[in-house]
């Protein structure tokens, strides 16, 4: 249950606290920001200690014979970034393991703090984790200096360990405070996945470095002294190392895209290719939406009259018109209560994804529409027919501020939002759509960064229905056919001795033997127990591999930024061909969650109890949305269940985005 609908702002967070103090917004230039073939800030393959703009994504490919890096970067901060990566190496092995892979396939996560600002003395300074949450292939530890000179020159110096500390190394210098620094243990690359915080800044250190000069704004080349030895791919004969040197240019034909070429190690030619996106932009502006309706100034509103004459408009042709109007804006008004001075409306806003859009849009129909003595204006946004909160306005504040940002600020600053009221006093109106609504739809399935398997897809149709037998109770369901899958002969998976039951690993299963099934099939009832407490209980094909019931509530204050819930289910697996039928395994869950939002669009969410397979553990999440609706977010979940009987990466972990519609159509 989400409470992003209820609230948005609060406070600072813990990880907005890390970026206060000297570290203030990043003033570097697209043409002075470029990424390395690991898809981070830098040089060639060395960091930088740069960052990009806060909320920036870039995405990277970059590789040369034999090796394929694809990595996604995040500024979660102005200080802070980290990034995704999924790699192929050809004929590559990890050290320890036996035989040998054609084709191998790794995953890491980044992460980078910028500690402060350039100035006209001191260079930017920034500490880096390589790889701390993977395999270990890639993994080293890093802190940089980067200063630039002039508007063309830039400067860049840094300190490496592991990877970065193989080329040149000598002994670690934070030896002298403690001799756990001089020797780096060795991983335990079969396993992969943990955090191995005793090989951080561990071994050998080793210098790098490198230049980058402007040649034209949209031209950049660029030397480096590399430090990595790659020691495992020159012993496995994947690469000749025959220089510490690389040299590359990087030109950005377009704004927001990059591509590099680099000479590598004396032996390797290289290529890269950067695509940035700044969630918080949007390609049309404002939007592409027809322009709202003008707001109504009333003359001399101050003295207006304390009543209407009801004789000649009578309180149901009001609510009747207005029902007509905002079913042309995308709202469907369901109730209304109104006195002289004040107007309040129960509604649920169909067409746009901000609820703040809808209110601005309610209000200036209400504006025009309503007498002239009625000056405070209510507002309650609904969810399957659940109030989620009340924002109040005063009418003559929305006469007064114009329409621009700063009078949209002032207003919303006069907005004040409580809960949601009674229904008391509310006037029912008759509803005027169809309570049964379908459609039909191509739908894609990929899995991306199996370990096997890197790509699989699944396409084809899908028709869905809903029926509303009342705003708080619905119906729905959805048939899939599908047409095509890449998918190759799945094996059922089954769990040896104390593993684990696979209760997604036979995923692959459905997409095999349910072409043509019910994807889902629930009935649902939304309610709100009291003004702070609202509930949800589902019963059916809740989804793909699972049936059962599940119940859920969430306490959440609508000023309030943090907010309670508890879900628990009855779940059973269904059968592999997305009949009716069910399989033997059934399994209780349940979990009680914390949510927090925190400053800059972050939303912290803890979960703790009984996971599919009957594990217990907790899950972490935290993720950013933008106004424009961007989200961008990851994951971790550690439960009882050990790193070996997990299997590749020991535990649960992930990253994931969102990228509404409307900010490609406009609309």
């Amino acid at each position: 249950m989400t409470i992003r609908a209820m609230r948005r702002g609060g406070a600072a967070s813990l990880l907005a606290l890390l970026a206060t103090g000297a570290v203030h917004a990043q003033a570097v230039s697209d043409r002075g920001l470029s990424y390395t073939l690991y898809g981070t800030p830098g040089l060639i393959e060395m960091p930088s200690a740069l960052s990009a703009k806060d909320g920036q994504i870039a995405a990277t490919v970059g590789g040369f014979d034999g090796q394929v890096r694809t990595t996604f970067t995040f500024q979660l901060l102005p200080g802070l970034s980290g990034s995704f990566r999924y790699s192929r190496i050809d004929d590559y092995t990890l050290p320890g393991s036996e035989g040998q892979i054609e084709d191998y396939f790794d995953r890491s996560f980044d992460l980078r703090y910028r500690f402060n600002d350039e100035t006209a003395i001191l260079p930017a300074f920034a500490v880096g984790l390589q790889d701390f949450l993977g395999t270990g292939a890639y993994g080293a530890e890093y802190l940089v200096a980067t200063k630039t000179f002039g508007d063309k020159l830039r400067v860049t110096a840094g300190l490496g360990w592991g990877r970065l500390g193989s080329q040149g190394g000598f002994d670690n210098p934070l030896g002298v405070l403690s001799s756990e620094f001089d020797e780096r243990p060795g991983l335990d690359f079969g396993e992969g996945g943990t955090f191995a915080v005793d090989q951080l800044f561990k071994g050998d250190a080793a210098l790098f470095g490198g230049m980058e000069y402007a040649a034209t704004d949209d031209l950049t080349v660029k030397v480096e002294y590399a430090s990595d030895a790659y020691e495992r791919e020159t012993e496995l004969e994947l690469i000749e190392r025959d220089s510490s040197l690389n040299y590359g240019v990087v030109y950005r034909p377009l704004p927001g895209v990059q591509l590099g070429v680099s000479w590598l190690y004396g032996s390797e030619l290289a290529f890269t290719g950067t695509f940035l996106i700044d969630p918080s932009e949007r390609p049309f502006g404002p939007g592409l939406d027809p322009a709202p309706s003008p707001i109504r100034i009333r003359q001399g509103y101050a003295r207006a009259a304390s009543t209407w004459d009801r004789a000649v408009i009578p309180e149901a042709t009001i609510g009747t018109a207005l029902q007509q109007a905002l079913a042309a804006e995308g709202v469907e008004l369901s109730s209304i209560q109104l006195s002289d001075r004040a107007v309040r409306l129960r509604y649920t806003n169909t067409r746009y994804r901000a609820e703040a859009q809808a209110m601005g849009r309610i209000a200036r129909m209400l504006s025009l529409g309503l007498p002239d003595s009625i000056e405070r204006f209510t507002l309650e946004p609904m969810q399957r027919g659940v109030p989620l909160s009340a924002g109040t306005l005063n009418r003559s504040a929305i006469e007064t501020f114009p329409d621009t940002a700063g009078g949209t600020q002032a207003l919303s600053e006069r907005l004040v939002l409580t809960d949601a009221g009674p229904a008391a006093g509310l006037v029912d109106l008759p509803r005027v759509d169809d309570r049964f609504s379908y459609g039909l739809a191509p739908y894609a399935r990929i899995t991306v960064f199996n370990g096997d398997d890197p790509f699989q897809v699944e396409l084809g149709a899908q028709i869905s229905g809903r029926y509303e037998i009342t705003d708080s109770i619905v119906a729905s369901g959805t048939l899939r056919q599908q047409f095509y899958t890449n998918r190759e002969n799945p094996e059922l998976v089954v769990a040896e001795g104390d593993e684990p039951y696979p209760v997604r690993r036979n995923a692959a299963l459905y997409a095999d033997q349910g072409t043509t099934g019910i994807r889902d099939l629930t009935l649902a009832h939304y309610g709100r127990a009291m003004p702070d407490v609202y509930t949800r209980a589902t019963g059916g094909y809740l989804e793909e591999m699972y049936g059962g019931l599940s119940t859920e509530v969430l306490w959440k204050p609508a000023d309030s930024r943090l907010g309670l819930g508890a879900e628990v289910n009855y779940a059973r697996q269904r059968d592999f061909d997305l009949g009716f039928g069910f399989q033997d395994y059934d399994v209780v869950t349940g979990h009680a969650s914390a949510y927090l939002e925190m400053q800059r669009g972050y939303v912290a969410q803890l979960s703790a109890g009984r996971y599919l397979a009957g594990d217990l553990g907790a899950t972490f999440s935290l993720d950013r949305t933008f106004a424009n609706g961007w989200a961008v977010g990851g994951f971790f979940t550690l439960t009882d269940v050990p790193a070996e009987q997990f299997g590749e990466g020991s535990f649960d972990k992930g990253v994931r985005f969102s990228i509404p519609v409307t900010w490609f159509l406009g609309n």
